[in-house]
């Protein structure tokens, strides 16, 4: 039976592999990084800009905070003359309360900078990884 039909009379089954095909350029993206070619150039681009946006974004945050408990004083100017243990107020806030905010708020951008950080190297060690096995199985 050289038809490629079993005994059967059902087609021969062909295992299709797409791993392993012809043609395919390998992406070391490792390297391209390391030797700062144009996609290298381009992975850090982005994590900068993943960076500097989330670094805008919490700094409107804190900023707009301190622009609300300044505009809370001049809307409600009885809240400037409360006293506590004979503080003002808003001195309090502002004097106090604003620390551990602005603490909290590079904690915060800390942790999502290093989340950024951990994605771009799981691209760029997938990448590695694509060239490294020849087809990125897992």
């Amino acid at each position: 039976m050289t038809s490629g039909r079993q005994p059967s009379g059902r087609p021969q089954r062909q295992r299709v592999v797409l791993a392993h095909r012809r043609g395919t350029r390998m992406v070391h993206t490792r390297a391209e990084v390391q030797e700062q070619t144009d996609v290298g150039d381009a992975l850090v681009r982005g994590l900068m800009r993943a960076q500097l946006g989330l670094a805008l974004r919490l700094a409107a945050l804190v900023f707009g905070g301190l622009a609300a408990v300044a505009l809370a004083n001049s809307v409600f100017p009885a809240l400037s003359a409360v006293t506590v243990l004979g503080i003002r107020l808003n001195w309090i806030v502002l004097g106090l309360l604003v620390y551990p905010v602005l603490y909290g708020a590079g904690w915060l951008y800390v942790r999502l900078a290093e989340g950024a950080e951990q994605d771009f190297l799981g691209v760029v060690d997938e990448g590695a990884g694509e060239g490294a096995d020849g087809g990125g199985q897992r």
